[in-house]
C-alpha cells in the first residue's frame, strides 16, 4: 500500500461519491472516459512514486543555495528536482485542464486535483515550482492579451518556463497597500520597475529557460507621487529574460536575486529576495526590470487575486497531503512496532503487541483519519464546484457553484492548514521517541506543514475573510446557499435509521452557527464583531467539515457494502468527528454570542 494516498479513498471521493465520470456527458470533456480520467491519475501517481517521493528527505537536508562562477550569481539545487519537475512537464501535467488548443488534456478540475495530490503528498517543495507555474499561466489566461498569452503562457504550459508570484515586500506583508516597488511607463507602453519583492517562492533556479514574475507595483500618479492604498495597485510580467518576438530569449531582464530565505520546512523550494531595477542587469541599455502591464491600470489586485484565490485552495490541497502521508506512515509504524501488551495480559513473556492494538494509538490514527479525509474531500468537493461552475447545464447552477465556491475558499485553505498540521503532530506522537528523529518522515512533514497556516493569507486574514465579507456579501447569498446544501443532506441523513442521530447533532450546530452569524452582525461595533474572526473560522470549518463527513458517510450507507472494511472506517471517522470534534465548536460559537472583547482590549503594554 501506499504511503502517499489511498487509491482506494481517491476513487471513493471523486468517483462514488462525486460523481466525476458524469463530467464526460458535457461537451467541454466529452473526449474523456474513466479510463482517460484513470490514466492521468496512474500516470501521476508513478511519477509522483519514482521521481517525486525519493529525494523528498534529500532536498530537505540539502537546501538550495548560492554559488557565484565566471557567469555570476546561480542557486544551485540538487539534481532530481529537475529530473522530477522534467518529468512532470513532459507528462503534459502543467497544462491538464486547459484547452486542447493551448495543448493541454482539457480534463475536469477535479481530476486535475486529484493528479496533483500525488505530487504534493510525494514532496510538496518540488511540487511547488509547477504548482505555481500552473497558476501563473492561469492568471494569464484570464487577464492576458493574445500576445502575451502566446509569449509567456504557452512556454509555461510546455514546461519551458516556469512562473511566480511577487507580491509581499519587506515592509508589507499581508498589507499589500503599502507596496513601494514603483512601475514608471515608457514611451513603447512598457514599464520599468524598481523595488524589492520578499518570500518570492521559485524566485530564481535553472530548472527552465526563463522565469516569469507576476509582480504587484504601484504606477505614480501625475504629481509623481504613489498612489496611497490598493487603488494603485497594478500588475506586470516581468520576465527574468525578455522574450524575442520569435520567442527565443534576449537579454537578462534587470532581476537580480538579493538573498535565500532559509526556512523550517518546504526547504527544496527556493524561497527569494529580488531586487527590481537596481541596475546590476542594464536591458536595452539602461538600469529598471522591463514589465509590460496585465489588464487595466490600477486593477492589478483584482488580476492577482484570481491566481491568489486558486493557489489559496491550492494551499489547503498542500496542508491535506502532508497530513495524508502523515497519517499513512503512522498507520505503517504503528502496525508494525512491537510495543506493549494488552492490560489483561498477565504473563510478562509473552509477545509484545503492535502498537495500533492499543485504544490510544487507535484514537490517535483515528484523529488523522478524520482530519486528512476529510480535508481531501472538501478540496476536491471544491474542485467538482469549479467544473460545475465552468461547465454546468444552466446558468442557475454555476451562479451556485461560484457562490460555494467563494464562501468555501478560506475554509479550504485553513481549515486543512491548522488540522491537518495536528495530523502530522499526532503522526509523530504515534511513532514516540523516533518521531523526533529526523531517521522517520513524519517530523519533515510537520515543518513543511508548518508553513501553510501563514502562506496565502493566514488564519487571521481568511477569518476576516470569511465573517467580514463572504457570509455577508450580496446580502448573505453565499452563506444562504451553503446552510441550504447543509440541510439538504441532513435531510437525506434523517431519513437514514442508521445516521439520524448524527443528524441532529450536525443540525443543532448549524443553527446555532446561523444564530452566532446573525448576532455578530447584529452589534453595532464592528471592531467588536470582527475581534474574534479567527474563532469564528474555526467553528465554520469544523460544521463544514461535519458536513462533508455526513457526505461521504451517506455514500457508505447506501452503497449496500457497509459492512466492508473500507466502508466501516469511513462511517467509523466520521462518528469520531460528529462525537469528538463538533462538541468543540459550541464553546466557540458562545464565545462569538457574547462579543467578548478580551483581546480587543488588551494593550501592547501590559504584556
Amino acid at each position: 500500500m501506499s504511503k502517499i494516498l489511498s487509491q482506494r479513498d481517491l476513487e471513493f471521493l471523486i468517483y462514488e461519491w462525486l460523481d466525476a465520470e458524469s463530467l464526460t456527458a458535457r461537451t467541454r470533456f466529452s473526449d474523456h472516459s474513466r479510463e482517460t480520467f484513470d490514466a492521468a491519475i496512474e500516470t501521476s501517481r508513478q511519477i509522483a512514486t519514482d521521481l517525486f517521493a525519493p529525494h523528498n528527505k534529500k532536498s530537505d537536508a540539502n537546501e538550495p543555495f548560492v554559488v557565484t562562477d565566471e557567469n555570476g550569481e546561480h542557486v544551485q539545487l540538487i539534481p532530481e528536482i529537475k529530473q522530477a519537475v522534467d518529468a512532470y512537464s513532459a507528462a503534459g501535467l502543467i497544462a491538464a485542464g486547459q484547452n486542447f488548443e493551448l495543448g493541454g488534456m482539457q480534463l475536469p478540475c477535479v481530476i486535475e486535483k486529484a493528479c496533483m495530490a500525488w505530487f504534493m503528498g510525494a514532496n510538496v517543495a518540488t511540487a511547488a515550482y509547477p504548482f505555481l507555474t500552473t497558476a501563473n499561466a492561469n492568471l494569464l489566461l484570464a487577464h492576458g492579451t493574445e500576445e502575451q498569452i502566446n509569449t509567456y503562457v504557452r512556454p509555461q504550459l510546455a514546461g519551458r518556463f516556469f512562473g511566480t508570484m511577487c507580491l509581499s515586500e519587506p515592509q508589507a506583508g499581508s498589507s499589500l497597500s503599502d507596496i513601494k516597488t514603483r512601475a514608471e511607463p515608457e514611451s513603447d507602453s512598457t514599464y520599468r520597475l524598481t523595488g524589492n519583492k520578499m518570500w518570492i517562492s521559485a524566485g530564481e533556479h535553472e530548472l527552465t529557460e526563463n522565469i516569469i514574475h507576476l509582480v504587484l507595483a504601484k504606477i505614480p500618479g501625475a504629481d509623481g507621487k504613489l498612489i496611497d492604498g490598493v487603488k494603485g495597485i497594478s500588475l506586470f510580467i516581468v520576465p527574468k529574460f525578455l522574450v524575442n518576438a520569435d520567442g527565443t530569449l534576449g537579454p537578462r531582464n534587470d532581476v537580480a536575486l538579493a538573498g535565500l530565505n532559509h526556512k523550517m520546512g518546504y526547504r527544496g523550494t527556493t524561497n527569494c529576495l529580488l531586487n527590481f531595477g537596481e541596475g546590476k542587469f542594464q536591458p536595452l541599455g539602461k538600469a529598471g526590470a522591463i514589465g509590460y502591464l496585465v489588464g487595466e491600470k490600477h486593477k492589478g489586485l483584482t488580476c492577482m487575486f484570481h491566481m491568489m484565490n486558486k493557489a489559496r485552495i491550492g494551499v489547503g490541497l498542500g496542508a491535506t497531503m502532508l497530513g495524508y502521508t502523515g497519517y499513512l506512515h503512522a498507520l505503517d509504524y504503528a502496525r508494525n512496532r512491537p510495543q506493549g501488551r494488552p492490560v489483561s495480559a498477565k504473563d510478562p513473556s509473552t509477545p509484545q503487541s503492535p502498537i495500533i492494538e492499543h485504544a490510544d494509538v487507535r484514537r490517535m490514527l483515528l484523529a488523522q483519519k478524520a482530519y486528512v479525509e476529510g480535508a481531501l474531500a472538501l478540496n476536491l468537493y471544491c474542485a467538482r464546484l469549479v467544473d460545475e461552475e465552468r461547465t454546468g447545464t444552466d446558468e442557475n447552477s454555476r451562479r451556485e457553484a461560484l457562490l460555494l465556491l467563494d464562501i468555501l475558499t478560506p475554509i479550504a485553505k485553513s481549515w486543512p492548514s491548522q488540522w491537518c498540521l495536528e495530523a502530522n503532530s499526532l503522526a509523530i506522537q504515534v511513532h514516540g521517541g523516533y518521531g523526533y528523529t529526523r531517521d522517520y518522515n513524519v517530523e519533515q512533514f510537520y515543518r513543511d506543514n508548518r508553513l501553510n497556516p501563514i502562506h496565502e493569507g493566514t488564519h487571521g486574514i481568511q477569518g476576516l475573510d470569511l465573517l467580514g465579507r463572504k457570509v455577508v456579501m450580496q446580502e448573505g447569498a453565499a452563506f444562504k446557499l451553503l446552510v441550504s446544501r447543509i440541510e439538504a443532506t441532513l435531510h437525506k441523513a434523517d431519513e437514514d435509521g442508521d445516521l439520524t442521530e448524527w443528524a441532529g447533532d450536525v443540525f443543532a450546530m448549524l443553527d446555532h452557527l446561523v444564530e452566532a452569524t446573525r448576532d455578530l452582525h447584529a452589534a453595532d461595533n464592528m471592531e467588536k464583531t470582527l475581534a474574534n474572526a479567527s474563532v469564528y473560522l474555526e467553528a465554520f470549518g469544523h460544521v463544514v467539515m461535519a458536513w462533508i463527513w455526513m457526505e461521504q458517510a451517506l455514500v457508505a450507507t447506501r452503497s449496500g457494502n457497509q459492512y466492508d472494511d473500507f466502508y466501516r472506517g469511513k462511517l467509523q471517522a466520521c462518528k469520531y468527528f460528529i462525537q469528538w470534534e463538533l462538541p468543540k465548536v459550541r464553546p466557540m460559537l458562545n464565545l462569538l454570542e457574547s462579543l467578548d472583547s478580551t483581546t480587543l482590549e488588551m494593550r501592547d503594554n501590559w504584556f
